[in-house]
């Protein structure tokens, strides 16, 4: 059962003996990134870099369930970076907008 389960992922048109496997896979480190920039202050962070990372995810995302073959890597892993990628922008607007509002209030 397992056997031919991953024979049928090993020849798979999509599968690990094709581009359609890897180039989804190396692009997870990406996502890895942002994930570890959570951590980084908000002004730290970049309008342009997130707008392309959240506009990337989203174009690619749809791209990929139009294809053949249906590729769920390339999927999964551009549906993260548009989720990273928004997160991030939303630290980021929230940090340079409305920051500034809360700490004249506070002083107020």
């Amino acid at each position: 059962m397992a056997t031919s389960k991953l024979q049928a992922l090993w020849n798979h048109p999509a599968g690990p003996k094709t581009i359609h496997f890897w180039a989804p896979t190396f692009k997870w480190g990406i996502s890895i990134a942002n994930i570890a920039d959570f951590a980084k202050p908000p002004e730290k962070l970049s309008y342009p870099q997130q707008f392309a990372v959240t506009a990337t995810g989203i174009i690619w995302s749809r791209y990929s369930m139009v294809i053949t073959p249906k590729n769920w890597n390339l999927f999964s892993v551009n549906v993260a970076m548009a989720g990273t990628g928004l997160y991030q922008l939303s630290r980021k607007i929230r940090h340079d907008y409305f920051n500034e509002e809360e700490t004249a209030a506070i002083k107020e």
